[in-house]
């Protein structure tokens, strides 16, 4: 897969951003729909860092990032076309969202929904730690569990 690149979302990624996360769990099953991320991604989110993984110069995943939540940055979405998965697709992006990341701040934190095991799967594969469930945080019934890789303290001791 030497045909994958990962650059800056732009404008005109958006309907394929759109279509990619509308077809695509967990987000249906929290009762997102073409519409909300229509909204979301219209304009591009302000504020945050937005990024699309290419294959073959088609949008095959997308990765939003807030900087400077907690001690750290927060990995708002993850996301890989259905027809993408089980590629390494979701862990390129990873590790470039990483690798930037890292280079100014000691802590990635982002959110897994419970019933989600392929995700929790590949957080755990990736060195993510859960830090503990937000009960009821999207929808009733289930949590949304935090999770943190660090790259060490975010302050040395003296």
């Amino acid at each position: 897969m030497t045909d994958l690149a990962v650059r800056n979302m732009e404008s005109s990624d958006q309907d394929a951003v759109v279509q990619l996360l509308g077809e695509s769990d967990p987000w249906k099953r929290l009762g997102y729909t073409q519409n909300d991320w229509s909204r979301i991604f219209c304009p591009i989110p302000q504020g945050r860092d937005c990024y699309v993984a290419l294959l073959d110069a088609q949008v095959t995943g997308v990765a939003i990032v807030k900087q400077k939540f907690l001690l750290g940055d927060y990995l708002e979405l993850l996301g890989v076309a259905v027809w993408g998965r089980q590629k390494g697709i979701g862990g390129r992006l990873l590790r470039h969202i990483e690798q930037l990341v890292f280079e100014r701040t000691k802590n990635l934190f982002a959110c897994v929904s419970d019933f989600n095991e392929p995700a929790r799967a590949f957080y755990k594969k990736h060195g993510y730690q859960e830090i503990g469930p937000m009960p009821n945080f999207l929808i009733p019934g289930s949590a949304e569990v935090l999770l943190r890789k660090t790259a060490g303290p975010a302050r040395l001791s003296r």
